[in-house]
């Protein structure tokens, strides 16, 4: 057996808990090494993933050492096992059991007992811990403690400082997990308080996780307090919706009404940690604004409420139509379960005979798809794929075109805690360093858009220079990873000059921001690419389908999203069928809506109205998240399924939809539930014929523009003028405010200093923000995506990497 074939050793500790012989790793702490025998040790300040601290001392436990008791109880959270150690917890020893009853009255010296408003009553360690390790009458009588009450941290969170045991989970977690160190134990002795520093707010994208792990009811949500009592609420698993990693989630409803969602603890994915976004952006599926019922557009053009079949009537004669007409395109969207992605996948190919699909309604180059059918189509785990296992191996990370706080939160913290605790390196290319980028201690390879390529080329050749020179080495010595977000798609020469960094120890993994993007991907929800990764140009993947389909598949590469919105246009397409896409989130905006006027009939699939209602035939509602079961497909290519939460509403899921459309049309799509949609695509499963990646040179530089110029940059937050969060008036007081970033030369050329509004302008439109002056290349500027105030698609219409005007002062 070789070196490298040989299993790490790991060295042991024996020690006796309670009279139980127990082995466990050497470095295990004594409440871990117990709890693997089941024995359970009170606690309020440990947290298997926050390191130990402590403080709320409630965990105490006799310990003896060569035969000899340790002069008095130890903190069995912070101290490590020991070879013949001997411990005796609360069930064997009465010093022990004294120890954690005293601390215990210690702590309700000044502990309000509010229990039955709380909202913590009912699932409070401390109430439980209470009634087992605590007295049951208190020596307390005088007057406790009290402050006023909430005191608000932010928008999302308020503080009940009265009920706090200062355990220091939620500084901890700021400051270890999340790289916000925004909250901190003030003051000393019963003065002592967790509190923000003056002028600040605990503005974190991660601050929900806080309330979730107070042992108590200290830290309580905004948009839950005194909403409901946990006894009364039903809970069901679920994956997170918003973004691509699967995130496990816990959904607590009553009434066919979601109350909160809290984390799920799936260590492979999420731990136990979730994003702000993932945890309040949930009343969009229970907004008065939701689409309930079918509409069609009268004879005056007004739509009005319809039935079913009078729908699914309209939207068939207008399907014959519009194929007559030369066609129709699709535009599912990035927002699918994999079973919905598959139903529009099949229903473009079975029902309307075309390849014109597209689910990227986001902005990208013509090499994307070459790209995903040779790195991702049909990877999962047993493939291969890269998992976040491998942040914790790796040595170092290149992040391209990704900001992962911003777009992929769950890969954010991930990597964060791969930093922490095992020194991963990571190199950032990117326009200058980011609140991610710092908190990840990063390299920045300050990169002008556009200029990625190149970038990367030298890299790949060993020839970059600065930042760029250690990730050519981090390439040469293998045990890497490169993290490709979407947005480098938008970048021409930047997809393929990726590829060619691929060499042994180098991995390569895509990282959308949507959580349907890989399904859409997988299930061939593309103009060039069918389900499992087959491509349309390979007659024998054809032949496969078509074995499975029962019906010939066109042979010719469909069109991409701009191909199908420009042919409907022109009139070479006669219709749309559109799955909840806002067209102001695709990269021409002007275009969808010019597309949607010329087309002779439109069919929207959607939850909430958009752009897309307006122009609309016929509206069919379909059902969100919590209504519907069906499987995310993460980024590592791992099948997250769920289960419907909310029954009986009456909305289909789109797959639902679409069957029922493709009968009205004599056509049986097989896919009317899930488990239909899912059994069908294991028959199916992945091609194992993938393309060769394609190696070109680099694309040329961007040119310098002239003064009064600039290249745009832009990428869109975690939170911000998203349609699932507009709504969300707790979650978007922590938005980080829309700002212009121009370096410190290019401020100066234009005369503007920080603080001053600039204006981005171009042939279409014009945003004005705050400037904040920043370390960056000269003559680039950047402005969030879709924000309050900075919507790029929309009042630009240029694509990122092009030349924009900059000017100090509002618009003219």
């Amino acid at each position: 057996m070789t070196t490298d074939q040989t299993a790490e050793v790991v060295e042991t500790v024996t020690l006796t808990i309670d009279g139980i012989s127990v082995t466990a790793p050497k470095g295990t702490l004594i409440i871990r090494a117990a709890e693997q025998v089941g024995i359970n040790i009170p606690r309020f300040c440990d947290h298997p993933l926050l390191d130990p601290v402590g403080a709320c001392r409630q965990c105490m436990v006799e310990v003896e050492m060569g035969g000899r008791p340790m002069p008095k109880p130890q903190a069995s959270c912070t101290m490590e096992i020991a070879e013949g150690m001997v411990v005796k917890t609360q069930l064997t020893s009465d010093v022990a059991a004294r120890a954690q009853w005293g601390i215990m009255e210690l702590l309700l010296v000044n502990h309000p007992l509010d229990c039955p408003i709380c909202d913590k009553g009912g699932e409070c360690p401390l109430q439980n811990q209470s009634m087992s390790t605590g007295s049951g009458e208190s020596r307390m009588v005088e007057q406790k403690r009290t402050w006023p009450k909430p005191k608000p941290l932010s928008t999302e969170i308020l503080l009940d400082r009265e009920r706090c045991v200062q355990c220091a989970r939620c500084t901890r977690f700021a400051a270890q997990v999340a790289g916000d160190p925004l909250i901190e134990l003030f003051e000393r002795t019963s003065h002592e308080e967790v509190s923000i520093s003056d002028g600040e707010a605990f503005d974190s994208y991660f601050s929900g996780n806080t309330i979730q792990i107070c042992p108590v009811g200290a830290l309580t949500s905004a948009d839950y307090r005194f909403r409901a009592r946990p006894f009364d609420l039903q809970s069901t698993p679920v994956v997170d919706e918003h973004e691509s990693s699967g995130a496990a989630i816990r959904v607590d409803w009553r009434r066919k009404r979601v109350t909160r969602r809290l984390s799920g603890n799936d260590p492979a994915v999420n731990e136990e940690w979730i994003s702000d976004k993932t945890r309040f952006a949930f009343n969009y599926a229970q907004s008065n604004e939701r689409i309930m019922t079918p509409m069609v557009r009268d004879q005056n053009g007004q739509l009005v409420a319809a039935s079913w079949p009078e729908a699914l009537e309209v939207a068939a004669a207008g399907l014959r139509t519009a194929q007559q007409a030369g066609g129709v395109g699709v535009l599912p969207g990035g927002r699918l379960t994999a079973e919905d992605a598959y139903a529009y996948a099949k229903f473009a190919r079975v029902v309307l005979g075309t390849n014109d699909i597209d689910a990227r309604a986001r902005a990208h180059s013509d090499e994307e798809l070459e790209f995903l059918a040779t790195h991702v189509a049909g990877v999962g785990l047993e493939d291969g794929a890269v998992t976040f296992a491998d942040f914790d191996r790796a040595k170092s990370v290149i992040l391209l075109g990704l900001e992962p706080e911003e777009e992929a939160s769950t890969v954010f913290l991930r990597l964060r805690k791969a930093v922490r605790k095992n020194g991963l390196k990571v190199y950032s290319v990117a326009p200058f360093a980011t609140p991610a980028t710092d908190k990840l201690d990063a390299e920045v390879i300050m990169t002008t858009p556009g200029a990625e390529a190149a970038v990367l080329t030298a890299i790949g050749d060993g020839t970059a220079g600065g930042a760029g020179a250690g990730a050519a080495q981090a390439i040469a010595d293998g045990s890497c990873l490169v993290l490709v977000g979407e947005r480098l798609a938008e970048i021409p020469g930047a997809l393929r000059a990726t590829s060619a960094l691929l060499r042994d120890g180098v991995r390569i993994a895509w990282i959308p921001r949507r959580a349907g993007e890989r399904a859409a991907i997988d299930t061939g929800a593309l103009p060039s690419m069918l389900p499992g990764g087959r491509l349309v140009a390979d007659i024998g993947a054809r032949a496969e389908l078509e074995t499975v389909w029962r019906t010939s598949i066109p042979g010719e590469v469909g069109r991409d999203t701009t191909g199908i919105l420009e042919a409907t246009r022109d009139g070479d397409l006669g219709g749309l069928l559109i799955g909840g896409v806002d067209p102001y989130d695709l990269p021409d905006p002007q275009l969808a809506i010019d597309a949607m006027k010329a087309s002779k009939f439109v069919i929207s699939l959607e939850m909430l109205p958009s752009a897309a209602t307006e122009w609309a035939d016929v509206v069919l509602p379909v059902a969100p998240v919590v209504e519907k079961s069906g499987t995310f497909i993460s980024w590592e290519g791992r099948r997250r399924p769920f289960e419907a939460t909310i029954h009986s509403v009456g909305v289909p899921s789109d797959a639902r939809v679409l069957s029922m459309l493709a009968d009205e049309l004599n056509i049986e799509l097989g896919v009317l539930t899930a488990s239909q949609a899912i059994a069908e695509i294991d028959r199916l499963g992945s091609t194992e014929r993938r393309p060769n990646p394609i190696h070109t040179t680099a694309a040329p530089l961007p040119e310098q523009p002239a003064a009064g110029s600039a290249i745009l940059s832009s990428w869109r937050r975690l939170v911000d003028s998203g349609s699932l969060q507009v709504e969300e008036k707790h979650l978007q007081g922590t938005a980080r405010p829309s700002i212009v970033r121009l370096s410190p030369d290019t401020a100066a050329e234009i005369g503007a200093v920080d603080g001053d509004i600039v204006t981005v302008g171009s042939d279409h439109g014009a945003v004005s923000l705050p400037l904040e002056v920043t370390d960056m290349p000269d003559r680039v500027v950047w402005l969030p995506m879709n924000s309050p105030g900075s919507h790029v698609r929309r009042e630009l219409q240029v694509a990122i990497g092009s030349a924009v005007r900059i000017s100090a002062g509002g618009q003219n």
